[in-house]
């Protein structure tokens, strides 16, 4: 998976889908950029960690040991443009955490990763020259560069749509690879 950009932005959807999964930390060493978060997804999104907590998720607590590690970096708003777009986004998208994630990325010129078809259309309409990542590549990405094997890839996508909610929608590029990967095990 090429990444054109020097950093990727991921949104609440992409963190939550990463830390269900149980190998967040994996997957964040296999991006090929510096990976970061917004404050407002650290603070006011990623509430529903708590629920993974409380399901003894270990995946949930690789989000605070990713941070430690410098596996992940958490940003603010640098510029009063930043924050503006923010509020302007928040009246177009109707969510906190992915209107921060689009106005930083938009003004540092960075990739977004988010499952968000409202964030990933208005992204693209804004910004089509930044790249656009999702739960579905970038976990497909982690898997053929780690060498995970049939089982523990089904294991992985089923800890995501179980305890992330998560299952590509059927206009997804790799949703066929997705539902494939739960039938080749």
């Amino acid at each position: 998976m090429y990444i054109a950009h020097s950093h990727v932005l991921l949104d609440a959807c992409c963190v939550l889908n990463f830390c269900a999964s149980g190998k967040f930390l994996d997957i964040l060493k296999s991006i090929s950029a510096e990976v970061v978060v917004t404050t407002v997804v650290q603070e006011r999104e990623l509430k529903t960690l708590q629920r993974l907590k409380d399901e003894e998720n270990e995946g949930a607590t690789q989000f605070e040991a990713a941070i430690a590690q410098g596996l992940l970096t958490v940003v603010d708003f640098e510029s009063e443009e930043e924050v503006e777009s923010y509020v302007n986004y928040a009246a177009i998208l109707k969510d906190d955490g992915e209107s921060a994630t689009c106005a930083i990325a938009i003004h540092r010129g960075w990739a977004i990763a988010t499952d968000d078809k409202r964030a990933i259309a208005f992204f693209q309409q804004t910004a089509p020259y930044l790249q656009v990542l999702s739960t579905p590549g970038i976990i497909k990405h982690w898997s053929e560069e780690a060498g995970v094997d049939s089982l523990a890839l089904r294991d992985v996508l089923n800890a995501i749509r179980v305890k992330g909610r998560y299952s590509p929608d059927r206009s997804h590029p790799l949703r066929s690879w997705w539902e494939g990967s739960f039938r080749n095990s």
